[in-house]
């Protein structure tokens, strides 16, 4: 009996990415299209968000809003939490308010261009989710801010700094057990994907490192989008490897091999704890001047803000909020391209690791890992519309990741 050939359409799309040889990053007319659409969309909504969020800001301090809601926070408790419950949600909410139309936007652009499946009420339902969790944690963290300004007027800066090391790892603790679930569904790849687990436990064992099947969770990506991912988080007992259903899907297992080698890299180099010391360098750079650029604008324009300027107390009371936030938003916004340059160093070092492991794993076998790891960018960079040609400033200042076109290159150019 004659055997059937596979058709191409039941193929996976890591199947059929298999079958070519890969060269460069290519995208078809369609294609490459598509990608520079959704590049400039991508690139108008980062910088409209950005500085609309300033703008709001400026207004807000420049129509005395602060002082406003300050009084009205007052009048209803003398307790600074309660204040704090009243004063932070309502910032926040006239914040998200004016970026809301951009939001709604982006998500029309990421349904509009396939790379999202997630039906509106659902989107609306993790945005809420989002903002609430967002006031609840602010709120807490700001009062405790305040308390400090007020008890510490000097040296607050650095008190705050200090307390943010541990909320900073408590955030990365709790986020995977408490936070991630709230917005997608996680279960453990063995549950189904026994033969994967095992494939992904041999690859790590032969690194040296053991990851046990209950530390490598699937995770329902497929729910809400198309693209393909993975990632390491948590640390200590909540550190483990998340694989991406719809990679798990539609890659092929050499594919999924580097992709996972690649992780393993961010956990065998201990990327996490690396991440939190540059975030705790930059938050200690970040407070210093916070403090400096607050207290220097107070003193210069605190009464035509409707802000009280009388020296290193100036900033206890809750009206001076704005004014840190839009501070805070331009020190980060600056500070952008040092968190995207450490953010590219380590990924380039987990792709050095996955092509280095996948190649001791294919050493003796056919598959190719220079072949294989530029097969699965090629992948990533397809699926996601990955623009192939960015401007190099626009890498310097908000690339998390070296650009497509550069890691497969790399990928093939690697001995």
């Amino acid at each position: 009996m004659p055997i059937a050939a596979t058709s191409p359409a039941q193929l996976t799309p890591g199947e059929l990415v298999a079958q070519r040889t890969i060269t460069a990053y290519t995208l078809t007319p369609q294609q490459l299209h598509r990608a520079e659409g959704l590049h400039r969309a991508g690139l108008v909504l980062s910088l409209a968000s950005t500085f609309l969020g300033l703008a709001v800001l400026a207004v807000l301090i420049a129509v005395r809003f602060g002082p406003k809601l300050q009084r009205v926070a007052e009048c209803v408790s003398k307790k600074r939490l309660v204040q704090a419950a009243i004063f932070v949600p309502a910032l926040l909410l006239t914040l998200s308010i004016f970026q809301l139309p951009l939001e709604i936007y982006g998500h029309h652009i990421s349904l509009a261009y396939g790379l999202s499946v997630q039906g509106w009420l659902s989107w609306l339902a993790d945005l809420a989710k989002s903002e609430l969790l967002t006031a609840i944690f602010a709120t807490l963290t700001l009062w405790g801010l305040y308390t400090l300004i007020r008890r510490s007027p000097r040296r607050w800066w650095f008190y705050a700094w200090l307390l943010t090391l541990p909320i900073m790892a408590g955030m990365v603790f709790v986020s995977p057990i408490l936070i991630d679930p709230l917005f997608n569904r996680f279960e453990p790849l063995a549950n189904t994907n026994p033969q994967l687990t095992a494939q992904l436990g041999s690859l790590a064992r032969s690194a040296g490192l053991d990851i046990p099947p209950s530390r490598i969770f699937l995770m329902r990506a497929s729910d809400k989008v198309t693209t393909y991912n993975a990632y390491v988080t948590g640390f200590g007992a909540t550190k483990r490897i998340v694989v991406w259903d719809n990679t798990a899907r539609d890659l092929t297992r050499p594919q999924i091999l580097f992709v996972f080698g690649h992780e393993m890299g961010h956990y065998q180099l201990h990327h996490i704890y690396l991440g939190l010391a540059y975030s705790a360098l930059l938050a200690f750079a970040g407070f210093w001047l916070l403090q400096r650029l607050a207290e220097s604008a107070l003193r210069h324009y605190g009464p035509q803000w409707g802000l009280r300027s009388v020296g290193f107390s100036s900033l206890g009371d809750w009206a001076s909020l704005p004014l840190l936030a839009l501070i805070a938003s331009l020190l980060l916004f600056l500070g952008t391209p040092l968190a995207s340059a450490f953010s590219r160093w380590e990924e380039h070092q987990a792709d050095v690791y996955g092509l280095a492991i996948t190649r001791r794993v294919f050493k003796d076998a056919t598959p190719d890992a220079g072949q294989v790891a530029a097969q699965a960018f090629q992948l990533l960079g397809e699926q996601s519309y990955s623009y192939p040609n960015p401007s190099p400033l626009l890498v310097f200042w908000s690339y998390s990741h070296p650009p497509i076109a550069q890691r497969i290159r790399f990928a093939l150019s690697s001995e």
